[in-house]
């Protein structure tokens, strides 16, 4: 599969983020527990430069646990300030403002010695598309201040959310970049629901998360499903048995492969499959 979608908006995206990036302090970048590398839009360093960041590792409770400490050791020992945070349940929310400050401690300091105290701190929320940013952004700030959703796209234009503990949030929608150079990208953005269903071949699409979750995670797979011997099956022999033990048959007695398809990959993005990293760290087994 090649999977490719950007949007023309993400463009326009790309130039709201440059522009208001002088009236922030600091830039709060989220990815994917699931997958840290992929779900990072390589064009974003370009755009933010030296401006101080925070990367945020969201939906840590999806991820496998291991593999996210893993990941959460390698952006420390490359300088890189993280941490691994959960907005449905707010796990890691109370490290983010000792963090924070501590990022901007010289900036903080500096406007002290001037008389200047106590100025909220202007933060900007990027990443891709249905990394949870607004779920973030409504758990920080306590309420539901940012328009949720489980697809992507629901953020179209900036907006700044003005918090009660000292921070003025600016929501900035969801960027891909134009063309994923390594196909494996756009599978696993496609897995986790980052890139539209509707432009994705999603029976193929399951088929190859399916072998995936073969390799890696075989003891989830035949929990979940009640499946037997599948070392040697393949994605699209997974797919149909699983829509037969599921009862996904249709006249005739053939099994409904896209109806089975999509109860998959919806039970892969809610976990119910089992907490699965889809990448982890070089050198890692």
């Amino acid at each position: 599969m090649n999977i490719q979608w950007y949007p023309g908006h993400m463009a326009k995206t790309r130039r709201i983020i440059q522009e208001n990036l002088k009236l922030v302090d600091m830039v709060i970048e989220l990815v994917d527990s699931r997958l840290p590398l992929s779900s990072r839009n390589p064009d974003i360093d370009n755009i933010l430069g030296s401006k101080p960041r925070l990367l945020i590792m969201n939906k840590c409770d999806l991820a496998d646990p291991a593999v996210n400490a893993a990941w959460v050791q390698r952006f420390h020992d490359n300088g890189i300030n993280i941490l691994l945070v959960d907005s449905i349940t707010g796990k890691g929310f109370n490290d983010i403002h000792n963090v924070s400050r501590q990022i901007l401690k010289e900036k903080i300091e500096k406007e002290k010695s001037k008389g200047i105290v106590n100025r909220a701190i202007k933060l900007m929320v990027v990443g891709i598309p249905n990394v949870g940013k607004s779920s973030f952004i409504n758990k920080f700030a306590g309420k539901a201040s940012a328009k949720t959703g489980d697809r992507p796209g629901v953020t179209r234009g900036k907006q700044w959310i003005r918090l009660k503990n000292g921070y003025e949030l600016l929501d900035t929608p969801g960027i891909l970049w134009p063309k994923f150079e390594d196909p494996e990208v756009g599978k696993k953005l496609a897995y986790t629901g980052a890139i539209k269903d509707e432009i994705i071949d999603i029976e193929e699409l399951t088929c190859s998360l399916l072998e995936f979750l073969r390799d890696y995670y075989p003891e989830k797979l035949k929990a979940r499903y009640k499946l037997d011997n599948i070392a040697e099956l393949k994605g699209f022999e997974l797919l149909q048995n699983i829509g037969k033990n599921r009862g996904c048959i249709v006249a005739g007695g053939d099994v409904d492969t896209f109806r089975t398809a999509g109860i998959i990959l919806d039970e892969f993005r809610g976990a119910k499959i089992g907490n699965i990293s889809l990448e982890k760290p070089e050198g890692l087994c």
